[in-house]
């Protein structure tokens, strides 16, 4: 059990005051949980220091030895879902069974990575000119920034803490103001660990802005892994350009589905819920745009506003919430606002879209029967709203669904194998759903192509963002 909530921030092995405090909200009652420290300039300096003077040591140290603080964070994490998951669904707003998939999610992320530890291909071979050997190796790249989002507090930090760990990385985590309580006990899991002082280090800037820009101009770092919309991502791409630092970035969604005429409805409908509204749509993959082929359409809109219909709003800790509220009001009134332009650009409001009253940042389950041109489909909603498009064509439908500068998941539903894999290999991203609403995993690489990032997280590939390449040419 977590026996005490920490607030301050971690630098250098130690957890210290701030120069100032923020709120933390419930965002079900907009009720304050507490109070958490903000850095200055001189302590996220003092952090970038920290990370520094540990980076050679920590670089050096065995692999096995990295491998075994994450298998023994990994157990302590599966030893507490209950807790952390209360914790998330407190800041996050999200219902409890959301919030322990997430706990039991991120803890995942250091088991697999406790086994990548180890596993770090290389290559030794000859040369076509056989005048040498040529040796191919891997090393830590360095001091990397993590600034992880408010959506998934727990999933975003352990998918980040975890690789760096392995490749032997010393790091400073800059979690979402929304969430910092359990980006501070994933520290607080890595601390009992047993990892050393001044590999992780977590700070809350005042101006965030100009302080993560401070942090990218400064020599001693080598490495930025971000996880948030591409708009941020553009601006902070824009920064490490100056000093060419190598960038991670898993950026806005805005994910299509397409399904097609022969979908099994007892399939389709409950996979896509969870596509939907897992988090309650507040995720990078969640289906934004859902495009159902016409000779399916009736028989797809009614089953599913009759299975929206049947979430229940509530506080996200009690126990017949199944939706629970946005992480701010701030967020839940752009749901509204989207909504409302939707619906005055002539969408037909199925169920929901109507933003309730109180001090909740609530919003109903919501379907929309929208055209093609309506300027929701412009938007990653990040919200319990299903937007539905009646296309003609495999064609039509496949051309519809690309119609996005985003690139991160799509989602495709058919009885037809053959058929299904053709439009999945049609669609523009960096990941496909064939019949499945969810297929994250700690051992896939997640990422996405066009404007939702670069870089991989997970699989086997995850590792290598925090590792640089290096060939030895030698002479034998």
């Amino acid at each position: 059990m977590i026996t005490s909530m920490h607030t301050q921030l971690y630098i250098d092995g130690q957890w210290v005051d701030g120069v100032s405090k923020v709120a933390v909200y419930d965002p079900s009652d907009n009720s304050v949980i507490t109070e958490v420290s903000m850095a200055s300039d001189a302590q996220c300096e003092a952090a970038i220091a920290a990370a520094d003077a540990a980076a050679v040591a920590w670089a050096k140290t065995a692999p096995r030895f990295r491998s075994e603080i994450l298998r023994k964070a990994f157990e302590i994490m599966t030893g507490e879902i209950e807790a952390i998951a209360t914790l998330i669904s407190r800041e996050n707003g999200k219902a409890m069974p959301d919030a322990r998939g997430e706990a039991g999610y991120a803890a995942e992320f250091f088991r697999w990575f406790a086994e990548e530890t180890v596993r770090t291909p290389g290559d030794f071979r000859k040369s076509p000119s056989g005048d040498k050997r040529i040796l191919v190796t891997h090393q830590p790249i360095g001091l990397s920034i993590l600034i992880t989002p408010w959506n998934f507090p727990a999933g975003m930090a352990t998918r980040k803490i975890g690789p760096a760990v392995a490749a032997g990385c010393t790091m400073i985590l800059k979690p979402a103001t929304e969430t910092p309580l359990t980006a501070m006990y994933i520290v607080d899991v890595m601390e009992r660990a047993g990892l050393p002082k001044g590999v992780l280090n977590l700070v809350l800037p005042e101006k965030t802005g100009p302080a993560i820009s401070k942090m990218l101009h400064d020599p001693r770092v080598k490495n930025l892994s971000f996880t948030g919309s591409t708009e941020v991502g553009r601006v902070l791409l824009k920064e490490a350009a100056d000093k060419v630092i190598r960038c991670s970035m898993e950026l806005g969604g805005n994910a299509q589905v397409v399904v097609h005429d022969d979908a099994d409805l007892a399939v389709t409908i409950p996979q896509l819920l969870l596509a939907k509204m897992r988090n309650g749509g507040a995720a990078c993959t969640s289906a934004n745009r859902i495009y159902v082929q016409r000779g399916i359409s009736e028989a797809f809109i009614n089953e599913m506003t009759k299975s929206m219909s049947s979430f229940v709003m509530g506080r996200g800790t009690d126990a017949t919430t199944t939706l629970g509220a946005s992480v701010s009001m701030k967020e839940r009134n752009k749901i509204a606002q989207i909504v409302d332009e939707s619906v005055a650009a002539g969408a037909k409001v199925k169920v929901g879209g109507v933003k309730p009253e109180g001090d909740g940042a609530f919003y109903p389950a919501t379907v929309l029967i929208v055209d093609k041109d309506n300027p929701i489909l412009l938007h990653e909603i990040f919200g319990p709203v299903a937007p539905i498009i009646i296309f003609d064509t495999d064609e039509e439908g496949i051309k519809l669904a690309n119609d996005t500068e985003f690139g991160l998941i799509s989602y495709v539903f058919s009885s037809n194998l053959t058929r299904a894999l053709r439009t999945a290999e049609a669609m523009e991203s960096g990941m496909v759903a064939i019949n499945k609403g969810v297929i994250s995993d700690p051992a896939a690489p997640f990422g996405g192509v066009k404007q939702s990032g670069l870089g991989r997280e997970g699989g086997f590939d995850g590792i290598h963002e925090f590792l640089q390449t290096k060939y030895i040419g030698v002479e034998i």
